[in-house]
């Protein structure tokens, strides 16, 4: 299988993604947007991950690549690709189908709960996943407003969309389980002023200081991919 990934920043990676594509043989090629690399053709990969990055979507002016980044995610998911959406990503997507993406009640940065539908408890995709997972958050946007098409799989306290699913095989996730250390480190280092205390807010030591839940979201990650794989080989997406 051919993964491909698009990054907006040089220290927000797909991190956990990229060790389980590699330790299942998968190719990986990427597009760096904040060097102006060039998007590669649908026909070369089959899977697309999705970044997430400081900029909002709206954000034309100054990050000119998003209106070609637009129309290349549009044209994938049209074209039936599998693609996984991370913050920004998932944003990008909800944008190009037709939601509306706009600043949250509250910010999240830090590590909260969030709670799954009872319909995507019954999904094998998520069905391992307990009650309330705590899963890493740094947002300040959100999908506020999601098409009928796309079904919202998870809330929590802060944000009422935190997760959904696009015709079976497209997905937005507004929290991260992708992230090892060093990319919450870069994080804090290189958007330190995001984090204005607030209800939602935790410090960067607060951030830094969970190396188990870093662990427990990789793990869910790796489930999710592996389950989505199966499901994608036997046709069932």
């Amino acid at each position: 299988m051919r993964l491909h990934y698009l990054q907006h920043v040089p220290f927000e990676n797909p991190g956990s993604i990229l060790t389980w594509a590699k330790e299942n043989g998968h190719v990986i090629t990427n597009t760096q947007l904040y060097q102006n690399d060039h998007l590669p053709k649908q026909q070369d990969f089959d899977w697309l991950v999705i970044m997430g990055g400081p900029m909002n979507i709206y954000e034309e002016d100054q990050y000119p690549w998003l209106a070609a980044e637009k129309a290349f995610i549009r044209e994938a998911i049209a074209s039936g690709k599998v693609i996984i959406g991370l913050c920004l990503g998932g944003q990008l997507i909800a944008d190009v189908i037709g939601g509306k993406v706009t600043q949250n009640p509250y910010k999240e940065i830090g590590w909260f709960a969030v709670h799954l539908s009872e319909e995507a408890k019954l999904s094998p995709l998520f069905s391992f996943f307990p009650e309330q997972p705590v899963v890493f958050q740094w947002h300040g946007d959100t999908f506020s407003v999601l098409p009928e098409e796309a079904k919202c799989i998870a809330q929590s306290q802060a944000c009422k969309h935190q997760a959904f699913i696009y015709k079976k095989r497209v997905f937005g996730f507004q929290y991260h389980m992708e992230n090892t250390l060093p990319i919450i480190e870069g994080l804090v280092e290189n958007c330190r002023d995001e984090m204005v205390p607030d209800l939602y807010v935790q410090t960067p030591e607060e951030l830094l200081a969970h190396p188990e839940y870093i662990e427990q979201n990789n793990k869910w990650m790796n489930l999710f991919l592996t389950q989505l794989e199966k499901m994608y080989r036997k046709g069932e997406l």
